[in-house]
């Protein structure tokens, strides 16, 4: 008789991309948490999103068409520290629009 646990049924599969950690899942949850919040600081999206390089992930999600502004300001971080030029990222709400040269 073996004694394995099973996983938790009542786990969701949007609580488990969480820790998918392909830059699809990525790009996903960061575009997704845009959408609904507007803004995203590097703090938040690492400690959140659990995606340890945002900017890569905003620099993907510009060549893709979406309109995301960059602002530099001096932040805190989870031990109260300064950290100056920590990007907040804006998603604007019309994508950009590429224009044949």
């Amino acid at each position: 008789m073996t004694d394995k646990k099973k996983a938790d049924q009542q786990a969701s599969p949007k609580d488990m991309r969480i820790h998918d950690t392909s830059g699809n899942a990525q790009r996903a949850r960061l575009l997704a948490y845009l959408r609904q919040h507007g803004s995203i600081n590097t703090f938040e999206a690492i400690r959140l999103l659990n995606i340890l390089r945002p900017g890569a992930r905003i620099a993907e999600l510009r060549a893709k068409g979406h309109n995301i502004v960059t602002y530099l300001s001096t932040l805190q971080d989870d031990q109260g520290r300064d950290h100056q030029n920590v990007a907040t990222y804006y998603l604007s709400a019309d994508p950009v629009r590429k224009v044949a040269a």
